[in-house]
């Protein structure tokens, strides 16, 4: 069983986009979940919004899900340049594992496009060779996907999950924060193990202790 999961969301939004429905329900069921998020992507904010308003949002959106503020870590590294710090990345993760030392630990997954995002994946088997860990699942950034371990969701850890996301004024206009997005792809997890609602996820390793 695992008491300790951890969070790695290359930029700040993607934990929540990609398994905000687990983490609610795992906040509920009384593990203790470290949120990482390695950018607030400064660069790329869009017109009219403060530099640093992700730092903000992702405050509000975790603290939605029942993260505690003490279980939210931000760095500062560059936006869509992390193949340029990726042994400062690596450095920053095995910190974090010696820090939390987690049980399960939810990364982006093997078939992520985006370039940071392939990186945060890389380093995570490197830095947490003998943790669990799953990938999690991005449709815009995902060309395919392996539908092995589901999360069975309950409606109000999806709720929970919408609730998070709005807290992203900044990122409002993206389609995937759409909430009938959202809750689509939850309801079509939740079919194929014949459930209301589910997240899924790529089993990158599997530990059984």
């Amino acid at each position: 069983m695992f008491e300790r999961v951890l969070i790695l969301s290359p930029h700040t939004d993607d934990g929540e986009l990609g398994c905000g429905g687990t983490i609610a329900k795992f906040v509920e069921d009384g593990k203790e979940v470290i949120y990482v998020a390695l950018s607030a992507c400064e660069k790329s904010v869009p017109d009219g919004f403060p530099k640093d308003i992700l730092k903000k949002e992702v405050k509000a959106a975790t603290q939605i899900l029942g993260i505690k503020e003490k279980n939210l870590l931000l760095f500062d590294f560059e936006v869509r340049k992390f193949p340029t710090f990726r042994q400062e990345i690596l450095d920053t993760l095995i910190q974090v594992k010696k820090d939390v030392s987690p049980d399960i630990v939810f990364t982006p997954s093997s078939f992520d496009t985006h370039q940071d995002h392939k990186v945060v994946r890389e380093e995570t088997l490197r830095a947490f060779k003998d943790c669990t860990i799953l990938g999690y699942e991005q449709p815009w950034n995902n060309i395919t996907f392996d539908t092995i371990a589901f999360v069975p969701l309950d409606e109000r850890h999806v709720d929970l999950k919408v609730s998070a996301l709005k807290m992203y004024k900044s990122q409002a206009e993206k389609t995937y924060f759409d909430e009938k997005f959202i809750k689509s792809l939850a309801r079509t997890r939740g079919v194929q193990i014949r459930t209301e609602f589910a997240e899924v996820f790529e089993v990158i390793r599997w530990i059984i202790r």
